[in-house]
């Protein structure tokens, strides 16, 4: 599951906890939301790391000219 789906799913559970009183629920949204952010945040960092190594590699083809 997707970092986005992942987003809903856990919005969605809360809402339906928050409606039902279901607190189980509710905080299981919880935890799926969250973990939804730190995938996000997760793809973010390797996504700036590759960046980082690609900038760096052509940096250095340009130093060596």
């Amino acid at each position: 599951m997707g970092e986005f789906s992942k987003k809903v799913k856990g919005r969605i559970e809360q809402a339906v906890g928050g409606l039902t009183g279901n607190r189980e629920l509710r905080k299981e949204g919880e935890a799926d939301e969250r973990a939804g952010q730190v995938e996000g945040a997760v793809g973010d960092i390797k996504h700036a790391a590759k960046q980082a190594a690609s900038d760096a590699k052509r940096a250095i083809k340009e130093v060596s000219r």
